[in-house]
């Protein structure tokens, strides 16, 4: 399973990203998909998260109501659109994948991640 992650950039705060983490290799039916953020020095935290067929989503507190996980099966990406960006926002954003159950909070839930692509929020 590769996971190819992009969309990040330098945006002002208040404003809008769309991150996108395009999939490939092996049937995606079975996994779920998760948005993780990163900044020096702190653990990996988690965003947000769907499950693959049922689009049953999962989100942080601190991005609920300003962040939206989507997916597209026939092209096999999820999307983190990120609206009101705040500069805590700021990150390296990875993507992950997950079998079937177990929860979709925690980094060692997910078995594939992709190389991170990073959202700047300037105030």
């Amino acid at each position: 399973v590769q996971l190819q992650a992009s969309g990040g950039g330098l945006v002002q705060a208040g404003g809008s990203l769309r991150l996108s983490c395009a999939a490939s290799g092996r049937t995606f039916s079975r996994y779920g998909m998760g948005w993780f953020r990163q900044v020096p020095g702190k653990e990996r935290e988690f965003v947000a998260a769907i499950s693959w067929s049922g689009g049953t989503t999962y989100y942080a507190d601190s991005v609920k109501g300003r962040f939206t996980i989507s997916s597209d099966n026939a092209k096999n990406t999820v999307y983190l659109q990120m609206n009101s960006l705040k500069p805590e926002d700021t990150a390296v954003y990875y993507c992950a994948a997950k079998g079937l159950g177990g929860n979709y909070y925690s980094v060692q839930e997910y078995d594939y991640w992709g190389q991170g692509t990073l959202v700047t929020v300037s105030s």
